[in-house]
């Protein structure tokens, strides 16, 4: 082998390319940053591809629109919640205390596990019908596994959608207000499971001590 041949500088080896399952969970990595340091406004296919150091058609061909990548983003936070929650109930004891304990603790980590971004991500999804409609949509699956998770210790009367809404309200309040810092988690927590405990109570008709 000649000097010239062995002073030559290495050959770079090619980049590997990425699945279409990580890149786009790169995609929705690099979206998540993007609104927690400039908000959702700031979210567009554009300057995700920007942020991603990917040409703007791999961006589009993954989401389509903006309300796809809003989208993906919701279903993203909501199966991390899922997840979270599910791994929680199988290993938690078949009582009201407890299974109410980790719906509530469950919902709160999931929103500080994700910091300020989901409350951005949630509102931009009031935007437009279709994906109000998305945002719904994974709102009633979320209530609906907590009913048959908490009706067994409910009654005969079950639980009322109008009392699952309000506590679907008081959850996301709580974890809010978490997340900025207003309150403790702790404290989002335990007022949450507080509230859980009561509205099964209620319906069973046992009064509050």
């Amino acid at each position: 082998m000649s000097s010239t041949d062995e002073n030559a500088p290495p050959i770079a080896a090619p980049r590997r390319r990425l699945s279409r399952a990580d890149r786009q969970r790169q995609l929705l990595d690099v979206a998540w940053r993007l609104v927690r340091e400039e908000g959702s406004e700031a979210l567009t296919l554009a300057r995700l591809a920007d942020q991603a150091g990917v040409t703007k058609p791999i961006v589009y061909d993954h989401f389509i629109t903006r309300s796809g990548l809003l989208a993906a983003l919701y279903q993203d936070f909501d199966a991390r919640q899922t997840a979270l929650m599910d791994a929680a109930l199988d290993a938690s004891e078949p009582t009201l205390q407890s299974r109410s304990r980790v719906i509530a603790e469950a919902f709160v980590e999931c929103v500080l596990l994700q910091g300020r971004e989901i409350p951005g991500v949630s509102a931009a999804l009031s935007s437009s019908p279709e994906l109000e409609s998305i945002k719904r949509q994974y709102e009633r699956l979320f209530l609906d596994k907590c009913r048959a998770v908490l009706e067994p210790f409910a009654g005969s009367r079950g639980l009322s959608q109008a009392s699952l809404r309000a506590m679907l309200g008081a959850a996301e309040a709580l974890s809010d207000a978490a997340a900025n810092g207003e309150i403790s988690a702790d404290e989002a927590k335990q007022e949450l499971f507080i509230s859980i405990v009561a509205m099964v109570n209620r319906a069973a008709g046992i009064a509050s001590n």
